[in-house]
């Protein structure tokens, strides 16, 4: 059996540089720089759920599972998991905004020895742009998107 920090592709914390609210009413694209500066980050987020401002940090997570042992979810959807009620804790209990989503484009920046990883939460969209050496374990279809402050 796989352990947690198997199924955790990426993690790292952020600082929110940016908070654009005008193109829609509960969501919100923020822009944020890595703790060492070599990732940046683009996400769409719910601001009803998950209110941001600049300057604020975020613990950000990508994970293949929300299982704290790491294993599969075994065929059950991640909404089938949370449903579950009462029963085992998982890796969304530790954070508070969760969303799932689809890896759907790799763009490698050759010259600046750069990857840029784009991915979809149902329309609420990702982008991540960093070195090869922190992104590219993100080369799965599907992914949890886990965040605190």
């Amino acid at each position: 059996m796989s352990n947690t920090s198997d199924a955790q592709l990426f993690e790292d914390h952020f600082r929110v540089t940016e908070v654009d609210q005008s193109k829609y009413d509960r969501v919100a694209r923020i822009k944020c720089t890595s703790g060492d500066g070599a990732t940046q980050m683009e996400l769409d987020i719910n601001t009803e759920l998950f209110p941001c401002q600049v300057g604020e940090n975020l613990h950000v997570v990508l994970a293949t599972t929300l299982s704290l042992d790491g294993s599969k979810d075994d065929e059950r959807g991640w909404r089938d998991v949370a449903k579950a009620g009462g029963g085992e804790a998982t890796l969304a209990d530790m954070f508070d905004y969760v969303c799932h989503g689809k890896i759907y484009k790799f763009e490698d920046d050759e010259k600046a020895e750069q990857l840029n990883v784009y991915t979809s939460f149902g329309g609420l969209l990702m982008a991540l742009f960093g070195p090869y050496k922190k992104l590219t374990s993100l080369r799965v279809d599907y992914v949890y998107l886990l965040v605190k402050k």
